[in-house]
């Protein structure tokens, strides 16, 4: 690879956690903190990061603003496919029944798996449609805020 294109790459890594980190949610980068905030009581939503166009376009503007409700989870959490790859790996082994998929969101409640928005539920749908997804997630789940 070329200087220039791993110059580009961490510029789009930085941007894409400074997104998600300005959004409110707390990056994970170790398979410890995942096991703290996943493990710890009440629910956790997590959001799986990646740098594909489908993240970035639709599912970091979803996360964003999916939260601007009367319900929702009480931490909002994140780790990046292909960067924290340990803490990606920890984060995925509480999704049961769920294959690896990025970008994604997997709501919990005291460490065990509620449900998911899986890549296909995001990639080709526009980030209305996944904030709705989202919502309804936390209408179901979630206590008022």
């Amino acid at each position: 690879m070329s200087m220039d294109f791993n110059i580009f790459m961490n510029d789009v890594v930085r941007q894409a956690r400074e997104e998600i980190e300005s959004a409110g949610y707390t990056q994970l980068t170790t398979p410890e903190e995942v096991e703290a905030a996943i493990e710890e009581k009440g629910t956790t939503l997590v959001m799986v990061n990646s740098v594909c166009g489908c993240a970035g376009g639709i599912a970091r503007p979803a996360a964003a603003h999916s939260i601007h409700y009367d319900k929702r989870p009480d931490r909002l959490v994140t780790v990046f496919a292909g960067q924290d790859k340990e803490a990606t790996a920890k984060a995925r082994s509480y999704f049961e029944g769920y294959p690896p998929s990025s970008p994604s969101f997997a709501l919990l409640r005291d460490g065990k798996i509620l449900s998911m928005v899986e890549r296909h539920e995001i990639e080709g749908h526009d980030p209305m449609s996944v904030i709705t997804n989202l919502q309804g997630l936390f209408e179901v789940h979630c206590e008022e805020v």
